[in-house]
């Protein structure tokens, strides 16, 4: 059974950097796109990016443009999102996600396939 598995998670301060990594147990995946999703407390699942299956084209929500950056390692079966500048309003668990298409959208249902997510607090 495929397996997505988010890790890289943790407390960090304002203006910190992190990065989280989401390894594929299928080499299936590595020929779809990859996603980052992010939900805080008491609100809905929010799309943060997501990359092509050739890791060419990637789209990112207007709220992490610029500070966040999502790449794929194909040897390693592994994507990564590496977050910079990040703000207290980042917090959340964060999932990675899988879709077999190979461009990704910014709507959850796409994925087909689902990591069991990361916590990312950022203090102020």
């Amino acid at each position: 059974q495929v397996q997505l598995v988010e890790s890289g998670g943790g407390l960090v301060q304002a203006g910190d950097s992190l990065r989280l990594s989401c390894a594929a147990s299928d080499r299936t995946f590595r020929s779809g796109a990859m996603a980052w999703f992010r939900q805080a407390p008491g609100k809905e699942r929010e799309f943060v990016g997501t990359i092509s299956f050739n890791g060419v084209t990637t789209v990112y929500a207007e709220s992490v443009k610029g500070r966040f950056t999502i790449s794929r390692d194909y040897a390693k079966n592994t994507v990564y999102l590496q977050m910079s500048s990040l703000k207290p309003e980042d917090t959340a668990v964060y999932y990675c996600a899988a879709t077999p298409a190979a461009y990704g959208t910014s709507t959850w249902n796409t994925y087909t396939l689902w990591g069991q997510g990361t916590q990312v607090t950022v203090a102020s």
